[in-house]
């Protein structure tokens, strides 16, 4: 029995509005302070990061706006703030840089989304500078030309 595993998604939640609101230049990967209940919530894929950002305070990075609902077998048994703000684990040398470049104008640090490496739950951040209206109509018309490229093709073979 040669039965092959199929490769996981490892993907908790996935911030789409950012790749559309925003250039990415470059990214970085951090580890989250959470509390035991997150964690279950996690697994059971309750997160929402559309609205969050990362602030960069007093040299530590925090993740602001991201949801996750607690399950209601949880929530009989603690106090929990669904929204509230948690502490990036990013190195030193990564949270330097991304301190340096977001105090130049027009970057800012947004979460692009969360997701399991082995038993540790992981953030994928990066820095990036708002589009402006004319940029998001071109991204979107380039989307829709490689979907139509690729039902062309489809259709070909």
């Amino acid at each position: 029995m040669n039965a092959k595993k199929e490769p996981q998604n490892n993907t908790i939640a996935q911030n789409k509005k950012a790749r559309f609101d925003y250039h990415l230049d470059e990214k970085f990967e951090a580890g989250l302070a959470l509390q035991g209940w997150e964690v279950k919530s996690l697994r059971a894929g309750k997160a929402q990061i559309t609205d969050s950002y990362v602030l960069l305070k007093n040299g530590e990075a925090w993740l602001i706006g991201a949801l996750i609902t607690p399950l209601n077998t949880v929530s009989t048994h603690f106090v929990v703030d669904s929204t509230r703000t948690r502490k990036l684990l990013i190195t030193r040398k990564q949270l330097d840089k991304l301190i340096a470049r977001t105090h130049q104008k027009g970057y800012t640090c947004v979460c692009l989304s969360l997701y399991w490496k082995g038993h540790l739950i992981k953030a994928e951040i990066a820095l990036a500078k708002g589009k402006q209206e004319h940029d998001k109509r071109e991204t979107e018309k380039e989307r829709d030309w490689n979907r139509e490229k690729q039902r062309v093709v489809r259709h070909a073979q």
